[in-house]
């Protein structure tokens, strides 16, 4: 959920502080059967040492969406479905390896600092419709992510606001410049996914169309059910130089969406489905299939502070906190695979390391939050989504139950992903608190979601507005790369001491394969990486 992309894999591209600050040329994708890194897990039909699989083209990939993605512009959308479409349509300037390393895309190198990024695009780059991608389109696809009159879902993570980006087209050179300092522009910029000059001209059509220079173009889209994709011939600038000649990359990529965890696990296992993520209770039947993870926040509460709701008040959001054993609550959503969060960013993957929560959240007391609220008449509205399955479910319940010793009225609303993005985010929803687990895996990703401008015009849908956060985040944005961190540690710290965020359990995000091998890039499935078995 990734941002920024929400709900439910850390979708977002990692920060790689090799390149914050250093240029780079294009190096050899990972093959599908490389193992995976430190913040990921691999396994082969139950063994990670199995035999060489045996690949086949020309097949059909069938991927499974546990929502529908809504808008397909992936400059526009929030939720992480839209994006796990996008990354077959689009491509980045930059990409990153399974292991976090990063690797050429569209461009061959790049280069830059906290306040200027610089990067050079490969030759022969092509549009879904033939025409060649040029310099002065990638700069408009920044300048309009950057205009915060455009109400882009990434400003803020693949641009900083007013950053303005030129581009020469007889160099194929492009110039991003930051009004402010941003210790990740060069990778954060490079992993804006890039549109072509037909869709930058008329947004409308990426709602269910696409124009990107992708591996994949779009051939139909029926929203709410199925999208299909059909392989491009003569691709060769993927990542790491991925063609689309690889022998085992499947002709048509065919993404359903089935909303019900059990059900997907199902389709896995009978070979209805060739990848699917599942959480909760289901991964135990999937055991010996074929499985990538990335560790990261399953679970977060936010608070609506909204003038006028009733978590607008410090006391009453602390109190709600206190009443809840938040490793209860966490074990419930997680089906009992779940360990006690430690921030809000992918820990594995985000380059500031540590624990920011520790002891910076109200501890478990049941006396003292009804002593907060004693005499206190409150009805809060709680959003779970549904696609986190039976456990986001029971997770609410408990939440209610427990609240409802406090003497709180609460109301359950589940909700699509979707539904998320269109409700919460957008800021129509008369909600109070959230199970709303972002997919974040850099501290700069965070900053849009809980400070700034809210809705419409921005991305604080809980109208959070915590001054010692915003002068850390300005203190960490002035130090480029890790040296930062301490203070951009300090940022997130402040959010759990004004309780605005309560994360509360990390757990392994896993996509199964049956019939397939694929590897993941920082949370995603790697188009490139996709293998069809014999």
């Amino acid at each position: 959920m990734t941002t920024a992309a929400l709900p439910i894999a850390a979708t977002l591209a990692a920060v790689s502080v090799a390149a914050c600050s250093s240029g780079s040329s294009s190096t050899a994708a990972a093959p599908a059967s490389t193992g995976a890194s430190a913040s990921a897990s691999t396994s082969a039909s139950g063994s990670a040492s199995a035999s060489a699989p045996s690949y086949a083209s020309g097949k059909t990939a069938s991927i499974v969406l546990p929502s529908d993605p809504g808008s397909l512009d992936p400059q526009l959308a929030y939720i992480s479905d839209a994006l796990e479409v996008d990354y077959f349509l689009y491509d980045s300037l930059i990409n990153f390896t399974p292991s976090g390393q990063v690797e050429s895309n569209l461009a061959t190198n790049w280069s830059g600092n906290s306040t200027s990024a610089s990067y050079t695009l490969k030759q022969g780059v092509t549009c879904s419709d033939g025409s060649p991608l040029t310099a002065s389109t990638v700069a408009a696809n920044i300048n309009f992510i950057a205009n915060p009159k455009n109400a882009s879902s990434r400003l803020g993570t693949w641009a900083p606001p007013g950053a303005t980006a030129t581009g020469n087209d007889k160099t194929g050179v492009v110039t991003v410049k930051s009004p402010a300092p941003d210790p990740f522009l060069v990778s954060d910029v490079g992993q804006a996914l890039i549109v072509c000059g037909n869709g930058m001209k008329d947004r409308g059509s990426l709602k269910n169309g696409a124009d990107g220079t992708g591996m994949y173009t779009l051939s139909s889209a029926v929203p709410g059910s199925s999208y299909t994709l059909t392989l491009r011939k003569g691709y060769t600038w993927g990542p790491g130089d991925a063609t689309s000649a690889t022998v085992g990359l499947p002709a048509t990529v065919s993404l359903k969406v089935v909303s019900n965890m059990t059900t997907a696990a199902n389709e896995l296992l009978s070979g209805q489905a060739n990848i699917s993520q599942v959480v909760g209770s289901d991964t135990q039947r999937l055991t010996s299939l074929y499985s990538q993870s990335v560790y990261a926040p399953l679970g977060e509460l936010w608070f609506n502070e909204k003038p006028g709701s009733p978590t607008a008040d410090v006391a009453v959001r602390r109190a709600l906190t206190q009443a809840v054993q938040l490793s209860q609550l966490g074990q419930v959503l997680s089906s009992g695979s779940g360990k006690p969060a430690t921030g809000a960013i992918a820990p594995a993957l985000s380059p500031c390391k540590g624990n920011t929560i520790g002891s910076n959240l109200p501890a478990f007391d049941l006396s003292a939050a009804k002593s907060a609220l004693a005499g206190k008449k409150l009805t809060v509205a709680l959003y779970y989504p549904t696609s986190l399955g039976a456990g986001a479910t029971a997770a609410a319940t408990l939440l209610q139950q427990t609240w409802s010793q406090l003497g709180v009225t609460v109301t359950l609303h589940g909700i699509t992903d979707a539904e998320i993005s269109s409700e919460i985010v957008a800021g129509t929803a008369d909600w109070n608190v959230g199970i709303i687990p972002l997919g974040l895996t850099s501290p700069t990703q965070l900053v849009s979601f809980v400070s700034g401008a809210t809705p419409p015009k921005g991305a604080d849908f809980a109208y959070i507005n915590n001054h010692g956060y915003t002068a850390a985040v300005t203190k960490a944005s002035a130090t480029p790369g890790q040296a930062g961190c301490a203070s951009w540690n300090a940022a997130e710290t402040d959010l759990y001491k004004n309780v605005d965020l309560v994360p509360f359990v990390n757990t392994a995000i896993t996509s199964y394969a049956n019939g397939a091998t694929f590897q993941l890039s920082q949370g995603s499935i790697m188009p490139s990486s996709i293998r069809m078995l014999g």
